[in-house]
């Protein structure tokens, strides 16, 4: 194992410094999903959610999200990304709607905490739109599906496929 790269010779933690680094193009895709009642996933699909169109705001909510993460992580670079797509899938047959997210830039640091980010909050968002109907909904498997560039290389999660969007 490495050792950790956010605490300095005090034992305190500091943000990684990163200027050294070559710009690389970074990608980065994380996935969730919200398991929920039918009915509730029902009213999702027919716009019956009394708050509005539930994916068309979890899906600003999730971009906005990735925007904020170094305002909400600590010792998070704050990145000029150029790229970020949300990308809902219905699941009947699970209940349940998946969340992926995709993030992109060219710099000296990944995305995965921007991509993880706007997962998140596009699950929270799913449920706080939701949860007038079902507070029994659950928020699972938010997890890094894949990066790309930088000096660590590509990362594919074992048994995960991109998804064609």
């Amino acid at each position: 194992m490495k050792e950790f790269t956010h605490i300095n010779e005090q034992g305190r933690a500091k943000m990684v410094d990163v200027s050294q680094k070559d710009d690389t193009i970074r990608i980065a895709v994380a996935r969730g999903e919200v398991r929920m009642h039918r009915k509730t996933l029902s009213l999702i699909k027919t716009g019956g959610i009394a708050k509005g169109d539930v994916l068309a705001v979890a899906q600003i909510a999730g971009i906005m999200g990735a925007k904020k993460s170094p305002d909400l992580i600590p010792m998070c670079h704050p990145l000029l990304l150029t790229g970020i797509d949300m990308s809902f899938f219905i699941n009947e047959e699970e209940s349940k709607v998946e969340i992926q997210a995709s993030v992109k830039l060219t710099g000296k640091t990944g995305v995965e905490m921007e991509a993880l980010t706007a997962v998140s909050i596009g699950a929270l968002t799913i449920y706080d739109m939701c949860k007038a109907v079902d507070k029994g909904m659950e928020i699972q498997n938010i997890r890094l599906v894949s990066k790309s560039g930088g000096k660590s290389g590509d990362f594919l999660r074992k048994g995960e496929k991109l998804w064609e969007v």
